[in-house]
């Protein structure tokens, strides 16, 4: 089992001070990942075409409203030839839009593609650094189910950027193409009123731009608490998932224990949080369209009313008037993209806060803590592993050696143990670099790489002979794999080597830490540190790994930090952990630019517990 620090949850050993990031931050970190991404260049590329088919669509556009004047004008005088002429003129003006509309569905696709291949694979490859994931779990709710920011959340930012970008790209072009289309029509506008005359310069634009202005005023002082409202349900879709998850993977001992009604229960408030959080949206929505659905039905005779007055002055003709309606139908439509996409703009401002402030998280996981002192590493020429004046620091104090220097030579085997909650895991994670804070010294023997040996072992998605061989170096025969396997008494497996699976659901945990063993063996390492793994096998398990060891690796040096209950002949040396409440602490963690943290009834890590700065020990 896990020692716990203090006994203390974790939300109270350490809190974590979290800021918002500016909206600047966030448009400079996606830009940071979109400039080293791999795909950046087809990107561009598909960019640029998507541009060039908006502007042909705009003259199209423009083309088309130009026509309904001699078109209607037809009608009214009843000219047959000249219906059938422009009859003709549509359906190649139509057929060409018809072209770019697929080319531009085609190119949205794929920009939508890319963006997403671009995002995900710049957020892997930024979690995937040595040792960030594993300090991001200890950095607060920021690394509360990192697995959703980087599949779903960057799926939807790629979605949602595409679609609002494009949209708002064809806008502006369709506002500049016809807006100018709109002022030279309203230049003939003549108002008659009291016997006097006079006119409007741009009439129609003015109209237009007032009218769509006091919509999307409107429509953002209803619609902004909706970025609010999405970034706290994303939140908590995340949390109701993380929950089934963690029921799903531990369903053998919920049956035994017959826990279904507590998870039940917790799968349940877990629920209730995500409907509550949806029925803020869904309520916020419903005020929303009050405000856009009443602008689209007074759209429909809004340019009518504007036009009216000249219209039955006879200063233009029926044909004139619909193609000033028209004209001023997509200046409209195109100032009108805000009120359109208001709550896609707040669930994209939701989604970028997600995305982008995980990202940044990620690159200040390096510097987490900057202000407190680090353990220095070094290397020792004279091939020994050395602890000088080492005490490695947590937020409850620190942990240390009994005594003050300790050297281990090679083919050394040590056992270092303590109490309980001195912090043995702790001491095992500095060693390996992951748990820098601190002081004092590790001294490395020169030129050697230690084999870690973890509680729970790892062991990739694979075959088993990938298990094996999972590690820098040579490949291994399969004769030395089956024998090892035979000596750690895992001769079943020895006939499933090119089988694939998931080996950690395929196994027993007992059998996956003798697999882990197995493992080390057939790398042959000289230094092995190993975390408590060999504390929970039996007495003939046990007797039978360490003779494996013995005869595997007679001259390594093995480092068996745990509870102290082996063979002293094994480990003739004994070394001891202690906690230093007294010692330097570790403060909490701050964050320049972070995520929003979520309520505290949905901060949970899959285990159970709160994700803050928990320390196993």
């Amino acid at each position: 089992m896990a020692d716990q620090m203090d006994g203390k949850p974790a939300a109270e050993t350490a809190a974590v001070s979290i800021e918002t990031s500016s909206l600047s931050d966030q448009l400079t970190a996606i830009r940071l990942a979109l400039k080293t991404s791999p795909v950046r260049m087809p990107l561009m590329w598909v960019s640029v075409g998507i541009v060039i088919v908006i502007i042909a669509t705009s003259v199209g556009q423009v083309l088309l409203n130009s026509w309904n004047q001699p078109f209607y004008d037809a009608l009214a005088r009843r000219d047959l030839a000249g219906f059938m002429h422009q009859l003709m003129v549509f359906a190649m003006i139509a057929g060409s839009l018809l072209v770019l509309n697929v080319g531009q569905t085609w190119l949205n696709q794929t920009i939508r593609l890319k963006l997403r291949e671009a995002l995900t694979l710049d957020l892997i490859d930024e979690w995937m650094r040595p040792a960030r994931a594993f300090r991001l779990t200890h950095a607060g709710a920021i690394g509360v189910n990192p697995d959703q920011r980087m599949q779903q959340d960057a799926a939807h930012l790629s979605d949602l950027s595409t679609d609002l970008g494009v949209g708002l790209l064809q806008s502006f072009i369709l506002l500049v193409s016809f807006i100018g289309v709109l002022w030279q029509l309203s230049s003939g506008f003549v108002f008659h009123v009291g016997g006097y005359s006079f006119a409007i310069p741009g009439y129609m634009v003015w109209a237009a731009l007032l009218y769509a202005g006091i919509a999307s005023w409107l429509s953002w002082l209803v619609g902004r608490s909706l970025i609010r409202f999405n970034s706290d349900r994303y939140t908590r879709e995340a949390e109701l998932r993380s929950s089934m998850v963690r029921v799903n993977e531990n369903i053998d001992a919920i049956a035994l224990a017959h826990g279904e009604p507590d998870a039940r229960r917790q799968l349940n408030l877990d629920l209730g949080t995500v409907l509550d959080a949806m029925r803020r949206i869904y309520s916020a929505q419903i005020n929303l369209s009050w405000v856009t659905d009443g602008y689209g039905w007074i759209t429909v005779v809004a340019p009518i009313l504007v036009a009216a007055p000249v219209y039955f002055a006879g200063d233009i003709s029926f044909g004139g008037l619909m193609m000033a309606v028209g004209a001023f139908n997509q200046v409209n439509t195109s100032l009108r993209w805000f009120i359109n996409n208001i709550g896609a703009i707040a669930d994209w401002r939701a989604t970028l806060m997600r995305v982008a402030d995980f990202r940044i998280a990620l690159g200040e996981t390096d510097i987490l803590h900057d202000k407190e002192k680090r353990i220095e590493f070094g290397e020792n020429a004279d091939g020994k592993l050395t602890f000088e004046k080492l005490e490695v620091a947590s937020p409850d104090g620190c942990t240390r050696l009994a005594e003050t220097d300790a050297e281990i030579h090679a083919g050394e085997r040590v056992m270092i143990t303590g109490d309980p909650r001195a912090g043995k895991t702790l001491f095992f994670r500095a060693i390996a670099g992951l748990w820098p804070w601190g002081s004092g010294r590790i001294g490395l023997p020169a030129g050697q790489k230690p084999f870690f040996v973890p509680r729970t072992p790892y062991f990739p998605l694979g075959t088993l002979r990938d298990a094996l061989n999972h590690a820098e170096g040579a490949k291994i025969d399969d004769a030395d794999i089956k024998a090892v396997l035979a000596e750690v008494g895992l001769e079943r497996l020895t006939a499933q080597l090119d089988r694939s699976a998931r080996w950690e659901h395929e196994l027993v945990d007992e059998e996956q830490r003798l697999l882990a063993f197995a493992r080390l063996a057939l790398r042959k390492p000289e230094w092995v540190i190993i975390d408590e793994a060999l504390d929970t096998f039996d007495g003939a398990t046990l007797r039978r790994v360490l003779s494996m060891l013995q005869a595997r690796l007679p001259d390594a040096a093995i480092l068996n930090i745990g509870r102290g209950l082996h063979n002293n002949q094994f480990f003739p040396r004994a070394l001891t952990i202690v906690k230093d409440s007294g010692g330097s602490s570790l403060k909490p963690a701050r964050f320049r630019a972070g995520a929003i943290e979520p309520p505290p009834h949905v901060v949970r890590r899959r285990n159970g517990r709160a994700p803050s700065h928990q320390v196993s020990g």
